[in-house]
C-alpha cells in the first residue's frame, strides 16, 4: 500500500467509487502513467473527493484512475457536503480549470528542476519526462555543472580573484582556458600574480 500524508474521512474500496458521469475533464494515458508514478513515489497528497450527497467523485478522478493502474484496493477519501447538484458541478469545474490558468515562473520551476537533479532524484516523480531538454527548461549543459551556458549563478554576486605564477599567467593554453569559463559564466574577474 502507497503511503498516505493527506488527511482523509477514510479508506475506501475503488470499485466503490463513481466517477461523476459529467466531469469534463479527460486524462490521457500518458498523463495517467505519470500520476501513478507521482502518487507512488511521493504517496497520497491529496485525497479523492466525493459528495456526502449524490455519492460521486468531485475532485480526484485522475487520481482514482492513477490508483487502478497502480493495482490499489483501497484510497483516502474525504467527504464533502455539497447542498445541490449546482456546488457540485462548480467545485468539480472550478478544480479543473483553476489549475490551467495558472502561470508557472520558469525561472524558479527550472532551479528548483536543478535542484532535484543535483539531488540524484527522479524528475518523473516531479511530473517531467522527456520534456525538459525538449522544451528547453534544462539545456544538455546544465547536467554538467549546473547552470546554462551564458547564465549567471541565481540569486549570487560572484567576483573571481585568480592567482597565478609568472609561468601559469605566460601560459596561453592554461589562461584561453580560464577565460573561457569566465566568459561561459559571465563572471567578473581579476588576475593576480603570485
Amino acid at each position: 500500500m502507497i503511503e498516505i500524508y493527506c488527511s482523509y474521512s477514510e479508506l475506501v474500496e475503488i470499485d466503490k467509487l463513481v466517477p461523476h458521469p459529467k466531469n469534463a475533464n479527460t486524462h490521457p494515458d500518458n498523463q495517467l502513467e505519470l500520476l501513478a508514478k507521482i502518487i507512488r513515489v511521493n504517496g497520497w497528497r491529496n485525497p479523492i473527493v466525493v459528495s456526502k450527497r449524490s455519492g460521486y467523485v468531485i475532485k480526484g478522478h485522475g487520481r482514482l484512475e492513477a490508483a487502478k493502474l497502480l493495482g490499489e484496493n483501497k484510497v483516502p477519501v474525504e467527504y464533502q457536503e455539497y447542498q445541490n447538484e449546482a456546488e457540485e458541478y462548480r467545485d468539480m469545474i472550478a478544480d479543473n480549470r483553476i489549475q490551467e490558468l495558472s502561470e508557472m515562473d520558469s525561472g524558479i520551476e527550472r532551479e528548483l528542476l536543478m535542484e532535484l537533479r543535483a539531488m540524484d532524484e527522479d524528475l518523473e516523480a516531479a511530473g517531467f519526462r522527456g520534456e525538459l531538454e525538449n522544451e528547453g527548461i534544462i539545456e544538455e549543459d546544465d547536467e554538467e555543472d549546473g547552470f546554462a551556458e551564458g547564465e549567471q549563478f541565481p540569486g549570487m554576486q560572484v567576483r573571481l580573484e585568480i592567482t597565478l605564477t609568472e609561468d601559469q599567467f605566460n601560459d596561453s593554453e592554461l589562461k584561453k582556458e580560464l577565460d573561457d569559463l569566465i566568459d561561459k559564466y559571465k563572471l567578473d574577474h581579476k588576475y593576480r600574480m603570485a
